[in-house]
């Protein structure tokens, strides 16, 4: 009898051949994995190709970043210029309403489309400008548009008469057209100086600060012009106790 298991018969269930399963490579699930030419290997990159790599997207960081900031610096800059102006109090003549040091958002569009009315709290400009250079100059801007400085020549007083209005100040009342003025703002103090009569010309506007005893305004300076308004101040921003509108 012959020993089908030497004779390579391939009915014998027990021969089973390493190469193949009739005409079928056998595919090994253990086998070495795709080698570095392979386009869907996992493996990594030489170790010189990753340095390289690295240093170039650290290159890339160092040289955005600068330019990052110079663009956030621009864009407030322009905001500053033609929007929304972060304004820093320097002195008391506007307490308790505003406080030395207190940052506020001014609207400068605001009157572009309407008129100032009574009791809105305005910035205007003197029109007492220094020379200086063009790097003090970028430096006074980036400052005054982050909040960090007030400009030199601008104020912040409130709106009290308007135009063609007769403003008098006596017994510690302001009156408009012979008609005692309600100033709920006002803090308790030393009483007013008696100032006018005076009427406030067209196009015009009688300013003064809410500490009445400490403030040089329009009762001094005279009313300011329309086109020396730089906007309303709507909102104190800084500190954070103080949020709120105005």
């Amino acid at each position: 009898m012959t020993n089908r298991s030497d004779s390579g018969d391939p009915g014998d269930p027990s021969h089973v051949d390493e190469g193949a399963v009739g005409d079928y490579p056998v595919i090994d699930p253990f086998s070495a994995p795709p080698t570095p030419d392979d386009p869907l290997s996992d493996s990594p990159e030489p170790e010189g190709q990753a340095s390289s790599a690295e240093e170039k997207r650290s290159r890339s960081f160092w040289i955005e970043v600068p330019v990052l900031v110079l663009v956030a610096l621009v864009i407030a800059v322009v905001i500053k210029t033609f929007l929304v102006q972060a304004f820093f109090i320097p002195s008391g003549s506007m307490e308790a309403t505003l406080n030395i040091n207190d940052r506020i958002l001014v609207n400068k569009l605001a009157f572009q489309f309407d008129e100032p009315h009574r009791g809105d709290v305005i910035v205007f400009d003197l029109g007492e400008k220094r020379e200086e250079s063009l790097v003090e100059s970028v430096r006074r801007n980036l400052a005054e548009a982050v909040g960090l400085s007030a400009p030199e020549s601008d104020l912040i007083k409130r709106v009290v008469g308007l135009p063609g209005e007769t403003l008098v100040i006596r017994d510690n009342s302001v009156f408009i057209d012979g008609v005692v003025l309600d100033e709920p703002y006002l803090k308790a103090g030393p009483p007013m100086s008696d100032f006018g009569p005076v009427t406030v010309a067209p196009d015009h506007y009688f300013m003064i600060g809410d500490n009445r005893n400490m403030s040089s305004d329009s009762r001094f300076s005279g009313a300011v012009a329309q086109d020396r308004l730089v906007g309303r101040a709507f909102v104190i921003v800084w500190p954070p106790a103080s949020w709120g509108g105005l």
